[in-house]
């Protein structure tokens, strides 16, 4: 993995270079093996979060990885394109427009003991700008080589807090074309209803239950580029035990071995019938 600029890494998207490389200021990671129609996104992957605002927060380290989508990049590390978030969204939410990327209260609780200055804002702004620029330059790449591209819109909540049942996964389509794509969303939905777990976990899919997908990662993407899909996938956290702080690295090789096969199949569908 090379350590590269945002304007190296568009430079090589550009000349359709194929690479590993972190952001220069690591705030994200983007790996490209081979020039394919599809993406994999998992922009709430990470947890670092940066030392000058630790004394100014007032969320545990737990809270944080509790809200966060740990696992999300390792689901999807297999396929060819891989776009995912190092910084915890308690510094930067990529998933909100940047007027509402930097939290002041995070799920009902106060974040930060007093405002944090300009120039740490500014920092935190920064990076959410760039993630943007190279996601940008990648799906304007994409669709320009495939006429069509979908993408993979990877995230985690949190099953326990609800007080009903509800699916191991959730697809969010309220913001993309439904009149257009609703076929595969539907394929999609039924491709991963069909997966088999360890520990007797049943995967069950349904959309819009418990998230209706109004991510600004699937915004963005879907207002700048018209004939991109992106579906906004969601795990409940059966791979952890999200009180207990533990991660359950069978269900996680499990859920990741699945979409290996999965996820290219249905791309391909997509792409063959769109293109």
């Amino acid at each position: 993995m090379e350590r590269l600029s945002i304007q190296q890494i568009i430079n090589k998207i550009n000349a359709e270079d194929c690479f590993h490389a972190v952001a220069s200021d690591y705030s994200f990671t983007i790996k490209i093996d081979e020039y394919v129609h599809y993406v994999c996104g998992a922009v709430h992957d990470g947890h670092q979060f940066r030392k000058e605002l630790w004394d100014m927060c007032l969320h545990t380290e737990y809270e944080r990885w509790y809200e966060e989508d740990p696992e999300t990049k390792n689901m999807v590390n297999s396929h060819p394109i891989v776009i995912a978030g190092m910084d915890s969204r308690f510094e930067y939410d990529l998933n909100r427009a940047p007027e509402t990327a930097i939290y002041t209260d995070a799920w009902g609780k106060q974040l930060w003991k007093s405002p944090l200055s300009e120039a740490m804002t500014t920092k935190s702004l920064n990076k959410h700008a760039n993630f943007y620029k190279v996601v940008h330059a990648l799906i304007n790449k994409l669709e320009e080589k495939f006429g069509v591209c979908i993408v993979y819109d990877m995230h985690s909540y949190n099953w326990k807090r609800w007080d009903r049942e509800v699916p191991t996964w959730n697809l969010g389509t309220s913001n993309v074309d439904n009149n257009r794509f609703g076929t595969f969303i539907e394929s999609w939905r039924q491709s991963l209803n069909e997966m088999q777990l360890p520990n007797d976990i049943k995967s069950t899919s349904l959309i819009n239950d418990t998230f209706q997908g109004n991510g600004y990662f699937l915004k963005y993407i879907t207002q700048n580029f018209k004939n991109t899909l992106v579906l906004a996938t969601e795990i409940a956290k059966v791979y952890c035990d999200e009180y207990d702080y533990i991660i359950y690295p069978e269900v996680v090789a499990a859920v990741e071995r699945e979409l290996r096969e999965r996820l290219p199949a249905h791309a391909k569908a997509f792409y063959n019938n769109y293109r």
